[in-house]
């Protein structure tokens, strides 16, 4: 069975009470769940990872394909905007990468307009809330190169 790594980034482990008017109410279990229902459907496994520190996800993207995984999905959260390191660590792994959001960092405040990870990611979805994450999943089976 294919092996999809999932990492959530910093802060996303507050999800359902982190301002609900921008990231909405469901918690990252709740996510994690609708995910695997996806991951099911698709029958691809799933290795979910939510990280606050920037090394330990650069870890786990630099060791996916030496850890068998075939594809990444990433929401880098805040690190989007700041993280050469994870960006580095992307454009190196050898994977396909899918970059997702919550919510459409282009209408919110001019710092997040910047993702240093979607030029070296191999698509972003954007601005639908918990279903970037389903699209995400669900454009990164496609992906995978079938063997």
């Amino acid at each position: 069975m294919k092996k999809i790594l999932v990492i959530h980034g910093p802060n996303l482990n507050l999800l359902g009470t982190r301002e609900p008017g921008i990231y909405g109410h469901l918690t990252l279990a709740a996510i994690n769940q609708k995910l695997k229902v996806v991951a099911k459907k698709h029958k691809v496994a799933l290795v979910i990872k939510q990280s606050n520190h920037e090394g330990q996800i650069v870890d786990l993207i630099g060791g996916a394909k030496k850890n068998r995984f075939c594809a990444i999905l990433i929401n880098p959260a805040a690190y989007t905007h700041t993280s050469v390191a994870i960006r580095d660590a992307v454009a190196a792994c050898g994977l396909a990468v899918v970059e997702v959001h919550l919510s459409n960092i282009y209408a919110r405040e001019s710092f997040r307009h910047k993702s240093l990870i979607s030029p070296v990611a191999s698509g972003t979805i954007l601005g639908f809330g918990a279903n970037s994450y389903v699209l995400g999943l669900a454009a990164l089976v496609d992906l995978i190169p079938s063997k």
